[in-house]
């Protein structure tokens, strides 16, 4: 008779045997959050940054916008805050004209009440650190649609300022392109938020607190749809019960 190998972790043979069943059975911590045990302890936090071009190191941050999660006891995730701040270039910062024309962003307009760099990613940051040790999580991830942009940018700032305490991973990410390409056959935020039944607002685009939560409500589409399939797969729902 062939022994029975050893299991140390369950999931890891629930995984293996029917990955779809992964969510729904995961190892649960105690004192710990849900999303923190969904996400293996990290915190997506959803960002959107506008800037004065594309070059991290070179352009200006001109506004900021984060949007942090909820997950309820059943697994599904919504969006929980939004916090938003405008930036003042940095001395010697470039301003290109045409991402400024493509914005609509004036970087001197008084009435934007822009803060120093500094201040505005202490602001960002300050509820996000809260939230990490809140949930018993370790540390936030960033969620952006071409995520990669958007880290560049939060961490060339981070080094400018001198900031030590950055809540976030410096390199990984959750990209909300791929996942909208697999999940809706959608790459462009504004075709991918629609066909996850969302309504887009060409006016509003560009800002960066509309961008982060269209963002937000497209992720959370995707990762409960993901939910609702794990729960079908274990049995506890139908497909006419999947959510948005």
């Amino acid at each position: 008779m062939t022994p029975t190998p050893f299991i140390s972790d369950p999931t890891d043979f629930i995984a293996k045997a029917d990955p779809f069943l992964y969510p729904v059975c995961m190892t649960i911590e105690k004192n710990k959050a849900p999303i923190a045990n969904r996400f293996r302890g990290f915190l997506p936090v959803v960002v959107d940054m506008e800037t004065g071009g594309f070059i991290a190191r070179r352009d200006a941050v001109l506004e900021i916008a984060a949007v942090t999660l909820d997950m309820d006891e059943d697994g599904f995730i919504c969006r929980r805050e939004t916090i938003a701040c405008h930036v003042e270039p940095f001395p010697g910062a470039n301003l290109d004209a045409e991402s400024l024309a493509f914005t609509g962003i004036d970087p001197y307009n008084p009435f934007r009440m822009a803060k120093p760099e500094h201040d505005a990613l202490e602001l960002i940051f300050k509820p996000i650190r809260r939230l990490i040790r809140e949930t018993g999580c370790n540390r936030a991830v960033l969620v952006g649609h071409n995520a990669a942009f958007d880290l560049s940018f939060l961490n060339a700032a981070v080094t400018r300022t001198g900031i030590k305490r950055n809540p976030f991973h410096p390199f990984s990410t959750f990209d909300t392109v791929p996942l909208a390409g697999m999940a809706y056959g959608q790459t462009v935020l504004a075709r991918a938020v629609e066909a996850a039944g969302f309504a887009w607002d060409n006016d509003k685009a560009h800002s960066a607190i509309y961008d982060t939560e269209r963002t937000a409500d497209l992720f959370c589409s995707i990762i409960n749809r993901w939910h609702e399939l794990s729960l079908y797969h274990a049995g506890s729902a139908t497909p006419a019960a999947i959510k948005r």
